[in-house]
């Protein structure tokens, strides 16, 4: 019986601590996008309802918390691909797909830096999120082309290149809402001509 109860007692921890560290993540997230690098931890610990000690149970350093934001945005962008791919037909998985790679991209511009004034080289960072991007975004585009609703010839990564050169050239702050009606001249243009 007692070891029933340290099983529980072990699982509810695990929960609570991965719900805070969540939270953490979502919190960090707004605080370094207002405040950039130097966004209070004790803050941010404070708005996630948690004390400074497991902020930084979780996250010993600033850089460590940054770098997990980043990285939480990418998971976020790869988990989608399969939820929507599994949830929406082809076309319209894509572009909630490239719809949600406008946030990614927002949520980098914030952090990368913040990582270089904290790091000073953050490309190891970045070059692991690649990977899943690529693979992400080449599954939805695999799935349109095979259901027929996009060109055979399109190249997944000069959708990425469009979405990415609007972000870099962005010279006014509503340059996402710029970036989310391109994803619509994207699509359309990337259709299969039947």
């Amino acid at each position: 019986m007692a070891t029933k109860r340290s099983q529980s007692s072990d699982r509810s921890p695990r929960r609570d601590a991965q719900r805070n560290r969540q939270r953490l993540l979502e919190v960090a997230k707004q605080a370094f996008s207002q405040y950039g690098a130097n966004a209070s931890l004790d803050e941010i610990a404070k708005e996630s309802g948690v004390g400074p000690g497991t902020l930084y149970r979780h996250f010993p350093t600033r850089e460590d918390l940054l770098v997990a934001v980043y990285r939480s945005e990418v998971e976020k962008l790869a988990a989608a691909e399969r939820q929507f791919a599994q949830t929406l037909p082809p076309l319209e998985a894509l572009r909630a797909w490239m719809l949600l790679f406008v946030d990614y991209i927002a949520a980098k511009q914030i952090i990368a830096p913040a990582l270089n004034a904290l790091v000073g080289d953050p490309k190891q960072v970045f070059e692991g999120s690649y990977t899943q991007i690529w693979e992400a975004i080449r599954a939805l585009v695999k799935q349109a082309i095979e259901n027929g609703d996009i060109r055979e010839d399109l190249d997944p990564i000069d959708l990425l290149r469009a979405l990415i050169g609007v972000a870099n050239v962005a010279s006014t702050p509503d340059w996402q809402q710029s970036a989310r009606r391109l994803v619509d001249i994207l699509i359309l243009g990337s259709r299969s001509i039947k």
